[in-house]
């Protein structure tokens, strides 16, 4: 029965080879089989030494190599030349080049699998849930594609321009309010208004705290689904517009 013997580097004698000519770094298509049998044939020595036991293909590689290794060293004379004209520039390590380059194809392909394995491991799954039972305790979602990453990034691009069009000096007096009158005095704008007004027209005292609390009013306007809030195009202008008939949300 065939057996295979697996080292804690070498699973046969390609294996065995590739390690031999990454580590004595020569060009695999151009092996010094003087040195690489010497390497090899000391490692097998070595094996017997230890008393482990060989597999048939070890010993089948010894004698490839050393066949591969006399046919290089031999002298041709001129007789032989000539008749071997035909085949003068066959090479004796062609074939074992060719086996070591599929086999090391196939390594590097199996590592990769190997590789996407370990990946997927990491990975579970679980079918989808049936979330048909809580349909109807969500909060109808407001019909605007806008979000609330795209009111901030709308916010911060009305902070630029309100740094550039502010005078050098300038002093803004207005009593303080709180978030609900701003929402108050934005929803009261919007029902009197026919038509939908711009996000930066809100934001017409060039004062900071001002800005906020009138940033944050419509934030709490657009989580109560009490506005609508639409854009036309990616990075257009963001406009605002009071529902005909808010929604009323139950609270929990």
């Amino acid at each position: 029965m065939s057996y295979q013997i697996k080292t804690e580097v070498f699973e046969g004698p390609l294996d065995l080879l590739l390690h031999l000519i990454k580590r004595m770094e020569i060009d695999i298509y151009d092996i010094p089989m003087a040195e690489i049998t010497d390497q090899y044939l000391l490692y097998i020595h070595t094996m017997a030494e230890l008393e482990l036991d060989h597999a048939s293909e070890y010993l089948v590689m010894s004698a490839t190599l050393l066949s591969i290794k006399s046919k290089m060293l031999l002298p041709q004379n001129e007789e032989a030349q000539e008749e071997e004209l035909p085949n003068e520039d066959e090479d004796p390590r062609t074939e074992l080049v060719e086996q070591l380059i599929e086999y090391k194809r196939f390594k590097e392909a199996a590592l990769l699998f190997q590789q996407k394995e370990s990946a997927r491991s990491e990975i579970f799954t679980k079918p989808p849930s049936d979330l048909s039972q809580f349909a109807g305790e969500l909060p109808k979602a407001q019909a605007s594609t806008v979000t609330v990453y795209d009111m901030i990034g709308a916010y911060h691009k009305l902070l630029r321009r309100k740094r550039i069009k502010q005078p050098l000096t300038a002093k803004v007096a207005r009593p303080k309010i709180t978030i609900q009158q701003r929402m108050d005095e934005l929803m009261a704008a919007l029902e009197k208004s026919e038509a939908r007004l711009s996000f930066s027209s809100f934001f017409y005292v060039p004062d900071k705290e001002f800005i906020i609390i009138t940033f944050l009013a419509m934030l709490e306007l657009m989580k109560s689904n009490a506005i609508i809030v639409s854009q036309n195009h990616n990075f257009d202008e963001i406009y605002l517009s009071a529902r005909e008939e808010p929604l009323i949300l139950e609270s929990s």
